[in-house]
């Protein structure tokens, strides 16, 4: 991440067998990007994440499929070289060993899941 520190909350995962709403579970920090982790198992976690205007999460090369749905805002999201839009509601899987980085030119909130397993 650019210039920005970043805040990652560890919290005990969600607790289960009650109704929550996911964009509520994080607010924004200015000039920041906060990490919430729902679920972590060795197969994978799931995080909630909120990126302030101007930040980003810089370029990375993740072994696994990570699937990315936007639940607030629009997120500019760069796989290998082909940059997509992505607005409240849509999602994208970046694919495993690809080069990717995540924009945010408005703020925005979304939830990653990432999945560990089946790349045997």
């Amino acid at each position: 991440m650019e210039n920005t520190e970043v805040e990652k909350l560890q919290v005990k995962e969600v607790e289960k067998s009650k109704v929550f709403i996911i964009v509520e579970i994080i607010e924004y920090v200015p000039n920041a990007v906060v990490i919430k982790t729902i679920i972590k198992k060795t197969t994978g976690n799931v995080s909630v994440i909120s990126i302030d205007a101007g930040e980003n999460l810089t370029e990375r090369l993740s072994r696994f499929d990570n699937f990315i749905q936007i639940i607030e805002g629009c997120a500019e999201i760069l796989i290998d070289d082909q940059l997509l839009t992505l607005e409240t509601g849509q999602s994208i899987i970046i694919p495993a060993n690809s080069k990717n980085t995540i924009n945010a030119n408005e703020r925005f909130k979304m939830i990653s899941t990432i999945i560990k397993s089946g790349y045997e």
